[in-house]
């Protein structure tokens, strides 16, 4: 699975969360810059991220994970 693959894909999780079919997201987009990524909505998005792409994350990654950057650093790592 490629790098755009994976972002994609996350992508179409976002918006799926998010119950918008327009939302964009990048890399970039962050706790930050992203005003529903609360900490309710991060803890269904790991969950989620982990049923569709499989990848179990540490404790550590969890918190660490603030932006969709980290998030496909850390599945695109664990599928190759």
């Amino acid at each position: 699975m490629s790098r755009e693959e994976i972002v994609k894909q996350m992508e179409l999780i976002f918006q799926d969360l998010l119950d918008d079919e327009d939302a964009k997201i990048t890399e970039e987009t962050s706790r930050d810059s992203l005003e529903d990524w609360d900490s309710l909505f991060h803890m269904t998005l790991m969950a989620s991220l982990t049923d569709e792409f499989g990848v179990s994350f540490t404790t550590e990654q969890i918190v660490e994970s603030k932006d969709v950057k980290t998030l496909a650093d850390i599945i695109e790592a664990a599928k190759n």
